[in-house]
């Protein structure tokens, strides 16, 4: 007896509604988005932003205190606050420093024109910020992104934007210094930035 089964096509994720910055902003407004939850928007896809541990907050004060010390009022340092990179993606980064002042921001987000450096910490997202964030950042044309990795202690530094990704990635150890392209007389040694062992 001859017996065939058919074949049932594979459902996939590519059906996935790929949401727009207005719509990202409405959903909030309108209370669908819950508050207690810290979202963004990458890529058309709004997802969860993972919880920060000690290390990750430390990390990033510790970061901000060096950076405005040696910076003072010369550029602006956010931290956590909402990007506008395109219509499809509003990233919270860890922190960037930007053009300007505070005030020159009240009608808007910084966009990738405004911005000097954007850093990541990473804990437990260091494939993601440095396999796919880097990517949409490249993409959108940030000059310099750093991911600050935790686990390994090390900093991976993300140059010359291309079309879809960056030209140079270089990985500096927690013995080294890195400075900011845009202030190159800023020099951070990487071991001031991180938690002590």
């Amino acid at each position: 007896m001859n017996t065939s089964i058919a074949s049932e096509p594979i459902t996939t994720l590519h059906n996935l509604k790929s949401w727009t910055v207005r719509d990202y902003h409405r959903m909030s407004e309108l209370g669908i988005l819950n508050p207690n939850e810290r979202t963004e928007l990458i890529a058309g896809q709004i997802t969860l932003m993972v919880a920060k541990g000690t290390p990750h907050v430390i990390t990033l004060q510790l970061l901000a205190s060096e950076l405005l010390a040696q910076l003072g009022t010369t550029a602006l340092i956010r931290t956590q606050d909402p990007i506008h990179l395109d219509d499809s993606s509003e990233p919270e980064p860890d922190l960037v420093i930007v053009q300007g002042e505070i005030l020159d921001y009240v009608d808007r987000h910084p966009q990738p024109t405004d911005i000097h450096l954007l850093v990541e910490v990473a804990d437990s997202t260091l494939n993601y910020d440095c396999q796919v964030k880097d990517k949409i950042y490249a993409k959108a044309g940030i000059l310099e992104y750093w991911v600050i990795d935790l686990k390994n202690r090390q900093v991976h530094i993300f140059r010359d934007p291309q079309t879809t990704d960056y030209a140079s990635h270089l990985i500096l150890a927690e013995s080294q210094t890195v400075s900011p392209l845009a202030f190159p007389h800023v020099i951070i040694p990487i071991a001031s930035i991180l938690p002590p062992v």
